[in-house]
């Protein structure tokens, strides 16, 4: 069994990072609704520069205003697709940019200094004081490779590389998975997978990050808006056209059939992977992720049907955070006391 050694001191600061820790999850869900609705109204190519201090002051004046327009029309998207945007449209897309960017300094600071007050004060013993500080890398991680995607789309594209989407919102999953899991562990022991419930799990975690991640292809192909009728797609359970592309590895990544088609049959496994955990573990955390995994099917299905308006898409990447943190809670009541192997060697 693992265990952690805590003084008087960090046992009692044990709530108050708890409750910082979860607080810091609750941002990042915001950060990536917020990041949602960039995408959805096509809003994330409006800042054309990476400022990490001076970006967080917008534009306060006509002239500064007509500047940052006059950037965003030197680029594809404008050139290409909104051609003739007023100022007025223009503001429009760049509050929701710099919204979603001002929302990552405030994660940064908001994390970075409890942690140094934590860290200074004692309150954090080694490992906790390590994981935290493992977190704060990939968040600063997390905002170069936005700014990274973002240049995706600035030069010979009117859009963001999908590739890159699907990692910066994977990034944002784990980070956001892995605080969670720091939170509820911290002042309580947790082994290793030992059962096929116990690995099971750890599987449907695993999985669930790679459903995200193939969420990232389905925003970033726009595929959600194609082929949308159900149980069907385009007319048939297999339809024809998934391996159109050469070679045949591409059509996982760039075609939006392919990449929608994987996406609905990951989310099938996923929920039948969940009903059968739930089925064999029984328990309170299994029945949580069951009841989340198939509202979540059932929202995405209506999201499809209706071609993903705003709010429907939103509620859709939200939900599936919600059920990845079912998924982290529901692993960490497997691993959770004492080892099985312990126990029965403790009965013999």
């Amino acid at each position: 069994m693992t265990s952690e050694t805590f003084n008087h001191r960090q046992t009692t600061a044990l709530p108050y990072v708890r409750a910082w820790l979860l607080f810091m999850a609750a941002l990042i869900f915001c950060m990536v609704i917020v990041g949602g609705a960039t995408r959805l109204t096509d809003s994330g190519l409006s800042i054309t520069e990476w400022k990490p201090l001076l970006g967080a002051i917008p534009p306060m004046t006509e002239a500064h205003w007509l500047e940052a327009f006059e950037k965003y029309k030197q680029i594809p998207e404008y050139q290409q697709v909104n051609k003739g945007m007023t100022l007025q449209e223009f503001e429009f897309i760049y509050w929701w940019e710099w919204g979603h960017r001002f929302l990552g300094r405030v994660i940064g600071l908001a994390f970075f200094l409890p942690f140094a007050y934590f860290a200074v004060t004692g309150a954090l013993n080694a490992k906790t004081a390590v994981r935290c500080g493992v977190l704060f890398v990939l968040g600063g991680l997390q905002g170069a490779l936005g700014w990274y995607m973002v240049a995706s789309g600035l030069v010979d594209r009117v859009d963001v590389s999908q590739y890159r989407l699907a990692a910066h919102l994977t990034l944002a999953t784990v980070i956001y998975g892995a605080i969670l899991w720091v939170a509820l562990g911290l002042g309580r022991s947790r082994h290793a997978p030992e059962t096929g419930p116990q690995w099971l799990a750890l599987a449907i975690v695993a999985l669930v990050v790679l459903q995200v991640a193939a969420g990232g292809f389905v925003a970033g192909l726009d595929a959600g808006f194609g082929y949308n009728t159900w149980p069907l797609i385009d007319g048939a359970v297999v339809p024809k056209g998934l391996f159109a592309a050469e070679p045949w590895w591409r059509n996982m990544f760039e075609n939006a059939l392919t990449v929608q088609f994987n996406h609905r049959n990951l989310a099938y496994l996923i929920a039948v992977l969940v009903a059968v955990q739930a089925y064999v573990a029984w328990n309170s955390g299994s029945m949580i992720l069951l009841a989340t995994v198939f509202a979540q099917v059932a929202l995405g299905i209506w999201t499809l049907l209706w071609a993903v308006p705003l709010w429907l898409g939103l509620a859709h990447q939200g939900g599936a955070l919600v059920v990845f943190a079912a998924a982290i809670w529901n692993l960490h009541c497997a691993l959770k006391g004492e080892r099985v192997a312990v126990l029965r060697a403790v009965r013999v």
